[in-house]
């Protein structure tokens, strides 16, 4: 179920409480769902709750309850919960990951690159093509050497090592005989791979905005996510052990983010490198 999905089952989730006379509210005309700032507070959050008990009169968390047991009836969603003054966090079914996974390892049609302006002729021989046009998309108080270094400080690095780590891990599991292959939902609904199945879910509605500053960010999210996944999960077997679905699950999930990121920095006219 992809962010877009979900708007629309919360949306519809709206008109049926409302047709039903259990909100006495006019149904809006759009609804957004966010990943939470904070991980353990579901996969997706929503404050439609809110906005909808302006018309009713009746308290938020109370509205928010109404639609919580609806949405929690819906295919795909695993549980949602209510937080504060009546947001509702969203958590997916492990089942609905699995299917975001597949989808991300179809590589979508080459986007449209974004729109940047040139870098000037002394960025481009400061720092090469790609920081330069990196350094475009980044606040004007980053130091903008730090992007010919080759560390974690560096988001560009962070987000190209990235890329080059999910290929060397296919390269590695073609060696040893085993390809990627989604198909365990347990995996997926693991707490260490969360932030990372979050953020490939965002990748279509940041797209989407076609605003180049803000992929960068989510392009620097990502990379974070999957390689803080990557250390707290094995993808490939080790010593004698034999590959299993679980390492074909989690390859599975590496392939899906190489994919993504190469999506996005292709868009922002940037090498998405196979070795680093």
């Amino acid at each position: 179920m992809t962010p877009a999905d979900l708007s629309r089952t919360v949306l519809h989730t709206v008109q049926r409480a409302v047709e039903a006379d259990e909100l006495p509210a006019a149904v809006p005309t759009r609804v957004t769902v966010r990943v939470p700032p904070r991980p353990g507070c579901g996969d997706f959050a929503t404050n439609v709750a809110l906005r909808v008990a302006q018309d009713t009169g009746r308290p938020a968390r109370e509205v928010a309850e109404v639609l919580r047991k609806r949405l929690a009836a819906e295919p795909g969603i695993a549980r949602v919960e209510i937080a504060g003054p009546g947001f509702l966090n969203i958590t997916l079914e492990g089942t609905s990951y699995a299917e975001l996974v597949r989808d991300a390892l179809r590589p979508p049609p080459p986007a449209r690159p974004l729109p940047l302006p040139a870098p000037d002729p002394a960025l481009l021989a400061r720092l090469g093509p790609d920081a330069a046009r990196w350094s475009l998309l980044w606040p004007p108080g980053f130091d903008r050497a730090e992007l010919l270094v080759q560390r974690d400080s560096n988001p560009l690095f962070r987000v190209r090592y990235a890329h080059a780590r999910t290929r060397g891990l296919l390269r590695n599991a073609r060696d040893l005989g085993f390809h990627s292959e989604p198909g365990e939902p347990a995996e997926y609904a693991h707490t260490a791979a969360a932030p990372l199945l979050a953020a490939l879910a965002d990748h279509s509605r940041i797209t989407a905005a076609r605003d180049p500053e803000r992929l960068a960010r989510h392009l620097d999210r990502l990379a974070h996510a999957f390689l803080t996944w990557h250390t707290d999960r094995d993808v490939l077997p080790r010593g004698d052990e034999k590959p299993s679905a679980v390492h074909r699950a989690r390859l599975a999930l590496a392939e899906a983010t190489g994919n993504v990121l190469a999506d996005g920095l292709h868009q922002l006219g940037i090498t998405a490198p196979a070795h680093l």
